[in-house]
Protein backbone atom coordinates (compact mmCIF):
# COMPACT_ATOMS: atom_id res chain seq x y z
CA UNK A 1 0.00 0.00 0.00
CA UNK A 2 2.71 2.59 0.63
CA UNK A 3 4.70 1.24 -2.53
CA UNK A 4 1.01 2.80 -4.37
CA UNK A 5 0.60 5.84 -2.13
CA UNK A 6 4.50 6.74 -3.18
CA UNK A 7 3.57 5.75 -6.95
CA UNK A 8 -0.04 8.36 -6.98
CA UNK A 9 2.46 11.21 -5.51
CA UNK A 10 4.42 10.21 -8.23
CA UNK A 11 1.84 11.09 -10.53
CA UNK A 12 0.92 14.79 -9.32
CA UNK A 13 4.86 15.17 -9.88
CA UNK A 14 5.35 14.67 -13.37
CA UNK A 15 1.21 15.48 -14.44
CA UNK A 16 2.49 18.98 -15.26
CA UNK A 17 1.92 20.06 -18.71
CA UNK A 18 6.06 20.64 -19.36
CA UNK A 19 6.74 17.32 -18.48
CA UNK A 20 3.92 15.89 -20.72
CA UNK A 21 5.21 17.82 -23.63
CA UNK A 22 9.32 16.62 -22.88
CA UNK A 23 7.32 12.96 -22.20
CA UNK A 24 6.08 13.59 -26.25
CA UNK A 25 9.31 14.74 -27.46
CA UNK A 26 11.27 11.98 -25.79
CA UNK A 27 8.83 9.31 -27.54
CA UNK A 28 9.60 10.99 -30.36
CA UNK A 29 13.51 11.50 -30.54
CA UNK A 30 13.51 8.17 -29.56
CA UNK A 31 11.43 6.71 -32.16
CA UNK A 32 13.79 8.62 -34.59
CA UNK A 33 16.70 7.33 -33.05
CA UNK A 34 15.50 3.56 -33.32
CA UNK A 35 14.48 4.19 -36.71
CA UNK A 36 17.78 5.16 -38.11
CA UNK A 37 20.40 2.51 -37.65
CA UNK A 38 23.19 4.90 -37.04
CA UNK A 39 21.96 5.54 -34.05
CA UNK A 40 21.09 3.63 -30.87
CA UNK A 41 19.55 3.95 -27.58
CA UNK A 42 22.48 4.54 -25.30
CA UNK A 43 24.05 7.10 -28.04
CA UNK A 44 21.09 9.13 -28.00
CA UNK A 45 20.34 9.69 -24.77
CA UNK A 46 24.60 10.23 -24.48
CA UNK A 47 24.12 12.90 -27.19
CA UNK A 48 20.87 15.36 -25.58
CA UNK A 49 22.33 14.49 -22.43
CA UNK A 50 24.13 17.88 -22.53
CA UNK A 51 20.35 19.78 -23.48
CA UNK A 52 18.99 18.55 -19.75
CA UNK A 53 21.61 20.50 -17.71
CA UNK A 54 19.52 23.02 -17.23
CA UNK A 55 16.08 20.97 -16.48
CA UNK A 56 15.56 20.16 -13.09
CA UNK A 57 16.25 16.04 -12.55
CA UNK A 58 12.78 15.04 -13.07
CA UNK A 59 12.08 16.87 -15.82
CA UNK A 60 15.41 16.04 -17.66
CA UNK A 61 15.18 11.93 -16.08
CA UNK A 62 11.77 12.18 -17.80
CA UNK A 63 12.90 13.11 -21.23
CA UNK A 64 16.07 10.58 -21.37
CA UNK A 65 13.65 7.66 -20.11
CA UNK A 66 11.33 8.45 -23.25
CA UNK A 67 13.99 8.59 -25.52
CA UNK A 68 14.76 5.03 -24.11
CA UNK A 69 11.56 3.95 -24.89
CA UNK A 70 10.93 5.42 -27.86
CA UNK A 71 14.20 3.40 -29.14
CA UNK A 72 13.03 0.26 -28.32
CA UNK A 73 9.53 0.89 -29.96
CA UNK A 74 11.17 2.79 -33.25
CA UNK A 75 13.92 -0.43 -33.55
CA UNK A 76 10.60 -2.93 -34.45
CA UNK A 77 9.89 -0.18 -37.13
CA UNK A 78 13.02 -0.89 -39.61
CA UNK A 79 13.33 -4.65 -38.92
CA UNK A 80 9.32 -5.59 -39.92
CA UNK A 81 9.32 -2.80 -43.11
CA UNK A 82 13.17 -3.09 -44.43
CA UNK A 83 14.24 -5.73 -42.92
CA UNK A 84 17.12 -3.76 -41.21
CA UNK A 85 17.41 -4.20 -37.32
CA UNK A 86 17.40 -0.31 -35.97
CA UNK A 87 18.48 -1.87 -33.14
CA UNK A 88 20.54 -5.02 -32.19
CA UNK A 89 17.94 -6.34 -29.77
CA UNK A 90 15.08 -6.13 -32.74
CA UNK A 91 17.31 -8.54 -35.11
CA UNK A 92 15.28 -11.34 -33.99
CA UNK A 93 11.92 -9.31 -35.13
CA UNK A 94 13.28 -9.74 -38.24
CA UNK A 95 13.12 -13.50 -38.59
CA UNK A 96 9.24 -13.52 -38.77
CA UNK A 97 8.52 -9.79 -38.64
CA UNK A 98 9.60 -8.71 -42.54
CA UNK A 99 8.37 -12.28 -43.66
CA UNK A 100 4.59 -10.79 -42.36
CA UNK A 101 5.28 -7.58 -43.67
CA UNK A 102 6.23 -9.55 -47.44
CA UNK A 103 3.05 -11.23 -47.51
CA UNK A 104 1.01 -7.69 -46.84
CA UNK A 105 0.63 -8.04 -43.20
CA UNK A 106 2.91 -5.26 -41.94
CA UNK A 107 0.37 -3.73 -40.31
CA UNK A 108 -0.70 -6.60 -38.20
CA UNK A 109 3.28 -7.03 -37.49
CA UNK A 110 3.56 -3.56 -36.16
CA UNK A 111 0.53 -3.47 -34.27
CA UNK A 112 1.62 -6.74 -32.79
CA UNK A 113 5.31 -5.09 -32.15
CA UNK A 114 4.36 -2.29 -30.77
CA UNK A 115 1.42 -3.53 -28.17
CA UNK A 116 4.00 -6.92 -27.05
CA UNK A 117 6.78 -4.09 -26.40
CA UNK A 118 4.09 -1.97 -24.48
CA UNK A 119 3.27 -5.48 -22.42
CA UNK A 120 6.61 -6.19 -21.83
CA UNK A 121 7.60 -2.53 -20.21
CA UNK A 122 4.50 -2.34 -18.08
CA UNK A 123 4.57 -5.76 -16.07
CA UNK A 124 8.59 -4.81 -15.38
CA UNK A 125 7.41 -1.50 -14.78
CA UNK A 126 5.30 -2.60 -11.84
CA UNK A 127 8.01 -5.35 -10.71
CA UNK A 128 10.24 -2.07 -10.10
CA UNK A 129 7.24 -0.59 -8.57
CA UNK A 130 7.49 -3.27 -5.96
CA UNK A 131 10.43 -4.30 -5.81
CA UNK A 132 12.72 -1.39 -6.14
CA UNK A 133 11.89 -0.29 -2.80
CA UNK A 134 12.99 -3.21 -0.78
CA UNK A 135 16.24 -3.59 -2.85
CA UNK A 136 16.80 -0.32 -1.42
CA UNK A 137 15.84 -0.83 2.35
CA UNK A 138 17.82 -4.35 2.17
CA UNK A 139 21.46 -2.23 0.28
CA UNK A 140 20.81 0.34 3.53
CA UNK A 141 23.08 -2.46 5.50
CA UNK A 142 25.69 -1.63 3.02
CA UNK A 143 28.93 -0.57 3.81
CA UNK A 144 32.18 0.01 1.57
CA UNK A 145 32.83 -3.81 1.67
CA UNK A 146 29.46 -4.53 0.55
CA UNK A 147 29.47 -2.25 -2.33
CA UNK A 148 32.28 -3.25 -3.99
CA UNK A 149 31.07 -6.47 -3.81
CA UNK A 150 28.01 -5.75 -5.71
CA UNK A 151 30.97 -3.90 -7.94
CA UNK A 152 32.45 -6.92 -8.05
CA UNK A 153 29.55 -9.26 -8.77
CA UNK A 154 28.55 -7.09 -11.64
CA UNK A 155 31.80 -6.82 -13.81
CA UNK A 156 32.34 -10.92 -13.01
CA UNK A 157 28.60 -11.47 -14.29
CA UNK A 158 29.84 -9.58 -17.50
CA UNK A 159 32.61 -12.19 -17.79
CA UNK A 160 30.79 -15.38 -16.99
CA UNK A 161 27.15 -14.32 -18.22
CA UNK A 162 28.88 -12.57 -21.26
CA UNK A 163 27.84 -14.52 -24.71
CA UNK A 164 31.09 -13.62 -26.13
CA UNK A 165 34.64 -14.36 -25.00
CA UNK A 166 35.51 -14.19 -21.82
CA UNK A 167 39.19 -12.86 -22.72
CA UNK A 168 37.61 -10.23 -25.01
CA UNK A 169 34.84 -8.96 -22.08
CA UNK A 170 38.28 -9.05 -19.67
CA UNK A 171 39.91 -7.13 -22.21
CA UNK A 172 37.38 -4.35 -22.72
CA UNK A 173 36.46 -3.80 -19.09
CA UNK A 174 40.61 -3.69 -18.58
CA UNK A 175 40.48 -0.73 -21.28
CA UNK A 176 37.55 1.16 -18.85
CA UNK A 177 39.35 0.43 -16.08
CA UNK A 178 42.49 2.10 -17.71
CA UNK A 179 40.75 4.97 -18.94
CA UNK A 180 38.56 5.40 -15.61
CA UNK A 181 41.73 5.94 -13.74
CA UNK A 182 43.10 8.69 -15.83
CA UNK A 183 42.74 12.13 -13.92
CA UNK A 184 43.32 12.90 -10.23
CA UNK A 185 43.17 10.18 -7.58
CA UNK A 186 40.20 10.99 -5.25
CA UNK A 187 41.92 9.83 -2.50
CA UNK A 188 45.38 10.49 -2.26
CA UNK A 189 44.77 13.73 -4.63
CA UNK A 190 47.76 13.07 -7.02
CA UNK A 191 47.15 13.23 -10.76
CA UNK A 192 47.17 9.78 -13.12
CA UNK A 193 48.35 9.09 -16.14
CA UNK A 194 47.75 12.73 -17.72
CA UNK A 195 51.19 13.04 -19.15
CA UNK A 196 51.21 16.91 -18.56
CA UNK A 197 48.66 17.35 -20.29
CA UNK A 198 46.37 19.76 -18.26
CA UNK A 199 42.60 18.83 -19.79
CA UNK A 200 43.27 15.01 -18.58
CA UNK A 201 43.42 16.53 -15.12
CA UNK A 202 39.21 15.89 -15.52
CA UNK A 203 39.45 12.51 -16.81
CA UNK A 204 37.61 11.18 -19.78
CA UNK A 205 34.42 12.13 -19.37
CA UNK A 206 32.14 8.85 -20.26
CA UNK A 207 29.58 11.17 -21.75
CA UNK A 208 32.46 11.40 -24.46
CA UNK A 209 33.37 8.11 -24.49
CA UNK A 210 29.69 6.86 -25.05
CA UNK A 211 29.45 9.70 -27.89
CA UNK A 212 32.40 8.30 -29.36
CA UNK A 213 31.72 4.68 -28.84
CA UNK A 214 28.51 4.14 -29.94
CA UNK A 215 27.58 7.21 -32.44
CA UNK A 216 30.84 7.78 -34.72
CA UNK A 217 31.78 3.76 -34.32
CA UNK A 218 28.41 3.17 -35.40
CA UNK A 219 28.59 5.70 -38.10
CA UNK A 220 31.99 4.23 -39.88
CA UNK A 221 31.03 0.69 -40.00
CA UNK A 222 27.61 1.65 -41.31
CA UNK A 223 29.48 4.12 -44.11
CA UNK A 224 31.93 1.00 -44.65
CA UNK A 225 28.91 -1.46 -45.53
CA UNK A 226 26.91 1.06 -47.20
CA UNK A 227 23.33 0.54 -46.26
CA UNK A 228 20.47 0.95 -48.92
CA UNK A 229 16.96 0.23 -47.92
CA UNK A 230 14.23 -1.05 -49.54
CA UNK A 231 10.96 -2.33 -47.68
CA UNK A 232 7.47 -2.32 -47.35
CA UNK A 233 5.05 0.49 -46.61
CA UNK A 234 3.54 0.47 -43.51
CA UNK A 235 0.20 1.44 -42.96
CA UNK A 236 -1.92 1.12 -40.07
CA UNK A 237 -5.79 2.16 -39.65
CA UNK A 238 -8.18 1.24 -36.79
CA UNK A 239 -9.31 -1.82 -37.67
CA UNK A 240 -5.74 -3.54 -38.31
CA UNK A 241 -5.33 -2.90 -34.83
CA UNK A 242 -8.46 -3.94 -33.33
CA UNK A 243 -8.47 -7.07 -35.24
CA UNK A 244 -4.47 -7.78 -34.07
CA UNK A 245 -5.80 -7.19 -30.32
CA UNK A 246 -8.18 -9.51 -30.71
CA UNK A 247 -5.34 -12.30 -31.78
CA UNK A 248 -2.83 -11.60 -28.97
CA UNK A 249 -5.25 -12.53 -25.85
CA UNK A 250 -4.17 -16.20 -27.36
CA UNK A 251 -0.81 -16.05 -27.25
CA UNK A 252 -1.27 -14.76 -23.10
CA UNK A 253 1.30 -17.43 -21.65
CA UNK A 254 3.93 -16.38 -24.78
CA UNK A 255 4.15 -12.77 -23.13
CA UNK A 256 3.76 -13.86 -19.60
CA UNK A 257 6.95 -16.09 -20.33
CA UNK A 258 8.52 -13.36 -22.83
CA UNK A 259 8.40 -10.69 -19.37
CA UNK A 260 10.01 -12.95 -17.12
CA UNK A 261 13.28 -13.33 -19.51
CA UNK A 262 13.35 -9.67 -19.90
CA UNK A 263 12.49 -8.54 -16.58
CA UNK A 264 15.74 -11.28 -15.50
CA UNK A 265 18.18 -10.74 -18.21
CA UNK A 266 17.66 -6.91 -17.96
CA UNK A 267 18.19 -7.10 -13.91
CA UNK A 268 21.47 -9.24 -14.93
CA UNK A 269 23.89 -7.83 -17.20
CA UNK A 270 22.22 -9.83 -20.00
CA UNK A 271 20.78 -7.00 -21.75
CA UNK A 272 17.42 -6.62 -24.17
CA UNK A 273 19.71 -8.32 -27.05
CA UNK A 274 19.84 -11.45 -25.30
CA UNK A 275 16.78 -11.52 -23.69
CA UNK A 276 14.94 -11.15 -27.27
CA UNK A 277 17.05 -13.98 -28.99
CA UNK A 278 16.42 -15.91 -25.50
CA UNK A 279 12.38 -15.47 -25.56
CA UNK A 280 12.33 -16.31 -29.41
CA UNK A 281 13.95 -19.90 -28.48
CA UNK A 282 12.07 -20.70 -26.27
CA UNK A 283 8.69 -19.66 -27.85
CA UNK A 284 10.06 -21.53 -31.25
CA UNK A 285 10.25 -24.67 -29.08
CA UNK A 286 7.12 -24.65 -26.63
CA UNK A 287 4.75 -23.43 -29.36
CA UNK A 288 2.88 -25.83 -31.40
CA UNK A 289 3.14 -23.70 -34.40
CA UNK A 290 6.48 -23.55 -33.95
CA UNK A 291 7.23 -25.17 -37.43
CA UNK A 292 6.19 -21.80 -39.13
CA UNK A 293 8.40 -19.41 -37.06
CA UNK A 294 10.60 -17.68 -39.52
CA UNK A 295 7.65 -18.09 -41.90
CA UNK A 296 5.87 -14.99 -40.65
CA UNK A 297 4.42 -16.06 -37.40
CA UNK A 298 3.01 -13.62 -35.39
CA UNK A 299 4.33 -15.46 -32.30
CA UNK A 300 7.34 -15.06 -33.45
CA UNK A 301 6.83 -11.22 -33.35
CA UNK A 302 5.37 -11.56 -29.91
CA UNK A 303 8.58 -12.83 -28.13
CA UNK A 304 11.32 -10.72 -28.75
CA UNK A 305 9.37 -8.09 -28.63
CA UNK A 306 8.26 -8.58 -25.22
CA UNK A 307 11.20 -9.54 -24.00
CA UNK A 308 13.24 -6.42 -25.42
CA UNK A 309 10.90 -3.86 -23.95
CA UNK A 310 11.09 -6.09 -20.39
CA UNK A 311 14.67 -6.26 -20.44
CA UNK A 312 15.38 -2.49 -20.97
CA UNK A 313 12.98 -1.31 -18.38
CA UNK A 314 14.17 -3.59 -16.12
CA UNK A 315 17.42 -2.32 -16.39
CA UNK A 316 16.87 0.59 -14.63
CA UNK A 317 15.82 -1.58 -11.25
CA UNK A 318 19.83 -2.32 -10.00
CA UNK A 319 20.65 1.36 -11.57
CA UNK A 320 17.90 3.16 -8.98
CA UNK A 321 18.19 1.07 -5.80
CA UNK A 322 21.58 -0.11 -5.87
CA UNK A 323 23.20 2.52 -8.64
CA UNK A 324 24.81 -0.81 -10.80
CA UNK A 325 23.35 -0.18 -14.39
CA UNK A 326 21.89 -2.96 -15.93
CA UNK A 327 22.49 -1.92 -19.69
CA UNK A 328 24.57 0.40 -21.48
CA UNK A 329 21.53 3.22 -21.77
CA UNK A 330 21.49 2.81 -17.73
CA UNK A 331 24.98 3.38 -17.58
CA UNK A 332 24.59 6.89 -19.36
CA UNK A 333 21.43 7.63 -17.68
CA UNK A 334 23.51 6.48 -14.09
CA UNK A 335 26.34 9.44 -15.38
CA UNK A 336 23.11 11.57 -15.92
CA UNK A 337 21.98 10.92 -12.30
CA UNK A 338 25.77 11.89 -11.06
CA UNK A 339 25.96 14.88 -12.88
CA UNK A 340 22.62 16.71 -11.58
CA UNK A 341 23.89 16.10 -8.18
CA UNK A 342 22.14 12.45 -7.43
CA UNK A 343 23.75 9.66 -6.17
CA UNK A 344 22.15 6.62 -7.17
CA UNK A 345 20.98 4.12 -4.21
CA UNK A 346 19.15 3.19 -1.62
CA UNK A 347 19.44 7.16 -0.27
CA UNK A 348 18.24 7.80 -3.25
CA UNK A 349 14.60 6.60 -2.27
CA UNK A 350 15.00 8.26 0.96
CA UNK A 351 16.51 12.10 -0.02
CA UNK A 352 15.05 12.37 -3.51
CA UNK A 353 11.38 10.48 -3.40
CA UNK A 354 9.68 13.22 -5.31
CA UNK A 355 12.13 12.28 -8.74
CA UNK A 356 12.29 8.52 -8.17
CA UNK A 357 8.75 8.06 -8.17
CA UNK A 358 8.19 10.49 -10.39
CA UNK A 359 10.27 8.39 -12.59
CA UNK A 360 8.59 5.45 -12.14
CA UNK A 361 5.04 7.08 -12.83
CA UNK A 362 7.20 8.31 -16.18
CA UNK A 363 7.60 4.35 -16.83
CA UNK A 364 3.74 3.76 -16.98
CA UNK A 365 2.58 6.77 -18.90
CA UNK A 366 5.56 6.93 -21.16
CA UNK A 367 5.19 3.87 -22.89
CA UNK A 368 1.49 4.54 -22.90
CA UNK A 369 2.20 7.63 -24.84
CA UNK A 370 5.03 5.51 -27.28
CA UNK A 371 2.16 3.17 -28.09
CA UNK A 372 -0.08 5.73 -29.39
CA UNK A 373 2.78 7.79 -30.73
CA UNK A 374 4.54 4.64 -33.25
CA UNK A 375 0.64 2.90 -34.09
CA UNK A 376 -0.21 6.59 -35.59
CA UNK A 377 3.36 7.82 -36.94
CA UNK A 378 4.71 4.83 -38.54
CA UNK A 379 4.36 5.91 -42.49
CA UNK A 380 6.12 9.18 -41.30
CA UNK A 381 8.92 7.30 -39.50
CA UNK A 382 9.25 4.92 -42.10
CA UNK A 383 9.46 7.29 -45.35
CA UNK A 384 12.45 8.64 -43.31
CA UNK A 385 14.84 5.88 -44.11
CA UNK A 386 14.31 6.58 -47.81
CA UNK A 387 16.67 9.63 -47.26
CA UNK A 388 20.10 8.58 -49.00
CA UNK A 389 22.63 7.50 -45.73
CA UNK A 390 24.85 9.84 -47.95
CA UNK A 391 22.82 12.72 -45.90
CA UNK A 392 22.04 11.16 -42.90
CA UNK A 393 25.96 10.46 -41.56
CA UNK A 394 27.24 13.58 -41.59
CA UNK A 395 24.19 15.18 -40.25
CA UNK A 396 24.60 12.76 -37.10
CA UNK A 397 28.02 13.08 -36.39
CA UNK A 398 27.51 16.97 -36.53
CA UNK A 399 24.93 16.53 -33.87
CA UNK A 400 27.54 13.87 -32.24
CA UNK A 401 30.32 17.03 -32.16
CA UNK A 402 27.76 19.30 -30.59
CA UNK A 403 26.94 16.93 -27.98
CA UNK A 404 30.62 16.81 -27.57
CA UNK A 405 31.74 20.11 -27.17
CA UNK A 406 28.88 21.30 -24.50
CA UNK A 407 30.53 18.46 -22.08
CA UNK A 408 32.57 21.32 -21.03
CA UNK A 409 32.87 23.65 -23.72
CA UNK A 410 36.44 22.33 -25.08
CA UNK A 411 37.61 21.60 -28.60
CA UNK A 412 39.47 18.68 -27.11
CA UNK A 413 36.09 16.87 -25.81
CA UNK A 414 35.92 16.65 -29.98
CA UNK A 415 39.21 14.88 -30.48
CA UNK A 416 38.47 12.45 -27.80
CA UNK A 417 34.79 11.66 -29.30
CA UNK A 418 36.86 11.26 -32.25
CA UNK A 419 39.67 8.70 -31.03
CA UNK A 420 36.28 7.36 -29.07
CA UNK A 421 34.65 6.84 -32.28
CA UNK A 422 37.79 4.91 -33.84
CA UNK A 423 38.08 2.31 -30.71
CA UNK A 424 34.35 2.01 -31.15
CA UNK A 425 34.65 0.85 -34.69
CA UNK A 426 37.84 -1.14 -34.19
CA UNK A 427 36.24 -2.98 -31.49
CA UNK A 428 33.11 -3.72 -34.00
CA UNK A 429 35.40 -5.00 -36.60
CA UNK A 430 37.61 -6.90 -33.64
CA UNK A 431 34.03 -8.39 -32.31
CA UNK A 432 35.15 -6.54 -29.40
CA UNK A 433 32.12 -5.98 -26.65
CA UNK A 434 31.63 -2.18 -26.20
CA UNK A 435 29.18 -2.76 -22.71
CA UNK A 436 31.66 -3.79 -20.05
CA UNK A 437 34.10 -1.03 -21.65
CA UNK A 438 31.17 1.49 -21.22
CA UNK A 439 30.37 -0.45 -17.34
CA UNK A 440 33.98 -0.17 -16.32
CA UNK A 441 34.26 3.63 -17.72
CA UNK A 442 31.32 4.76 -15.48
CA UNK A 443 31.61 2.26 -12.52
CA UNK A 444 35.96 1.63 -12.18
CA UNK A 445 36.10 5.18 -9.95
CA UNK A 446 33.55 4.13 -8.01
CA UNK A 447 34.80 0.58 -7.23
CA UNK A 448 38.33 1.53 -6.47
CA UNK A 449 37.29 4.38 -4.02
CA UNK A 450 34.96 1.19 -2.29
CA UNK A 451 37.42 -1.21 -2.41
CA UNK A 452 40.29 1.11 -0.85
CA UNK A 453 37.63 2.42 1.93
CA UNK A 454 37.31 -1.29 2.57
CA UNK A 455 41.44 -1.72 2.80
CA UNK A 456 41.89 1.27 5.20
CA UNK A 457 38.78 0.20 7.06
CA UNK A 458 40.14 -3.52 7.33
CA UNK A 459 43.57 -2.28 7.53
CA UNK A 460 44.79 -4.44 4.80
CA UNK A 461 43.35 -7.56 4.76
CA UNK A 462 41.28 -9.09 2.18
CA UNK A 463 39.19 -11.21 4.48
CA UNK A 464 36.82 -7.97 4.69
CA UNK A 465 34.99 -9.06 1.67
CA UNK A 466 33.92 -12.32 3.56
CA UNK A 467 33.86 -10.62 7.08
CA UNK A 468 29.82 -11.29 7.43
CA UNK A 469 27.48 -13.50 5.63
CA UNK A 470 26.04 -10.44 3.06
CA UNK A 471 29.22 -9.53 1.90
CA UNK A 472 30.71 -13.06 1.85
CA UNK A 473 27.73 -14.14 -0.02
CA UNK A 474 27.97 -11.53 -2.48
CA UNK A 475 31.76 -12.14 -3.18
CA UNK A 476 31.45 -15.72 -3.39
CA UNK A 477 28.89 -15.35 -5.57
CA UNK A 478 31.12 -13.19 -8.13
CA UNK A 479 33.64 -15.29 -8.06
CA UNK A 480 31.96 -18.49 -8.90
CA UNK A 481 30.73 -16.09 -12.02
CA UNK A 482 34.20 -15.05 -12.92
CA UNK A 483 35.02 -18.81 -12.70
CA UNK A 484 31.85 -20.35 -14.77
CA UNK A 485 33.52 -20.72 -18.48
CA UNK A 486 36.07 -22.35 -17.12
CA UNK A 487 34.21 -24.33 -14.31
CA UNK A 488 31.54 -25.26 -17.36
CA UNK A 489 34.49 -26.54 -19.52
CA UNK A 490 35.59 -29.10 -16.83
CA UNK A 491 31.91 -30.75 -16.00
CA UNK A 492 31.30 -30.90 -19.34
CA UNK A 493 34.74 -32.57 -19.94
CA UNK A 494 34.25 -34.99 -16.68
CA UNK A 495 30.63 -35.65 -17.43
CA UNK A 496 29.93 -39.03 -19.78
CA UNK A 497 28.72 -38.45 -23.00
CA UNK A 498 25.23 -39.06 -23.08
CA UNK A 499 24.52 -42.10 -25.31
CA UNK A 500 22.47 -41.37 -28.81
CA UNK A 501 19.17 -43.60 -28.08
CA UNK A 502 18.33 -43.58 -31.63
CA UNK A 503 21.60 -44.26 -32.70
CA UNK A 504 21.98 -47.75 -35.27
CA UNK A 505 24.57 -49.88 -34.35
CA UNK A 506 26.62 -50.95 -37.21
CA UNK A 507 26.92 -54.63 -38.43
CA UNK A 508 29.90 -56.34 -37.56
CA UNK A 509 31.64 -58.41 -40.82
Amino acid sequence: MEELNALFHGFSVILTPMNILLMFVGIILGVLIGVLPGLGGANGVAILLPLTFTMSPTSAIIMLSCIYWGALFGGAITSILFNIPGEPWSVATTFDGYPMAQQGKAGEALTTAFTSSFIGAFVAVVMITFMAPLVAKFALKFGPAEYFAVYLLTFCSFVGMGKGSPFKILASMAIGFALAAVGMDTVTGQLRLTFGIPDLMRGFDFLIGVIGLFGIGEILQSMEEGLEFKGKSGKIDSKIVLATWKKLPHYWMTSIRSSLVGIWMGITPGGATPASFMSYGLAKKMSKNGANFGKGEMEGVIAPETAAHAAGTAALLPMLALGIPGSPTAAVLLGGLLIWGLQPGPLLFVEQKDFVWGLIASMYLGNLVGLIVVLSTVPLFASILRIPFAIIAPVIIVICAIGAYTVHSAMLDIWFMLFFGVMGYMFKKLDYPLAPLVLALVLGDKAEDSFRQAMLVSQGEVSVLWSNPLVGTISTLAIGLLLWPLLSKLIAKVRPPKKNEFAVEQPVD
